[in-house]
């Protein structure tokens, strides 16, 4: 097995408070389980220096956790390894603004010959047709057109209220 990456060792302030935010119990579970991790995997003089499978075992984490959690102390200091990862979510629209509004506006035309309304297919099947998008799914046509009722019933309560 590889020697480890991360090596956790931790000054004796570190680890005192460390243990008190453990034995205090006013901290966050999450925050007391990375404590934990912290504590066990430290090979300083003070620190029983764990393996991250024994870390595991005994404070009921997944592997992943333990590994996580060195990874952010030896990289991002104490502070941030305690504490959770701020998520980022880079999603954007399938549909822009422009493309949302040819999608209303052809929801607002007259369906195809033989059709009483649009369906989610034809209406995706009609925006590639037209070149609005290069491709696009029902489902992505039925959250837009949701979204969108859902704004425009807001604003009409804004307006007539």
């Amino acid at each position: 097995m590889p020697a480890k990456k991360y090596i956790v060792q931790l000054s004796k302030t570190e680890r005192q408070n460390l243990s008190s935010l453990v034995k205090t119990g006013k901290a966050a579970a999450y925050k007391r389980q990375r404590a934990q991790i912290l504590l066990k995997a430290d090979v300083g003089p003070e620190g029983p220096g764990l393996k991250d499978s024994d870390i595991v075992t005994s404070i009921d984490a997944s592997l992943r956790t333990v590994e996580r959690t060195r990874q952010r102390l030896v990289e991002q200091g104490l502070e941030k390894a305690l504490e959770r990862e701020v998520r980022k979510r880079s999603k954007n629209p399938r549909l822009d603004g422009e493309q949302q509004a040819h999608l209303v506006a052809l929801v607002c035309s007259e369906p195809p010959e033989g059709r009483n309304r649009w369906s989610l297919k034809l209406l995706a099947s009609k925006m590639v047709a037209l070149n609005h998008v290069d491709s696009v799914s029902p489902e992505t046509i039925r959250q837009v057109l949701k979204k969108r009722s859902q704004t425009l019933a807001a604003q009409r309560v804004v307006h007539s209220g």
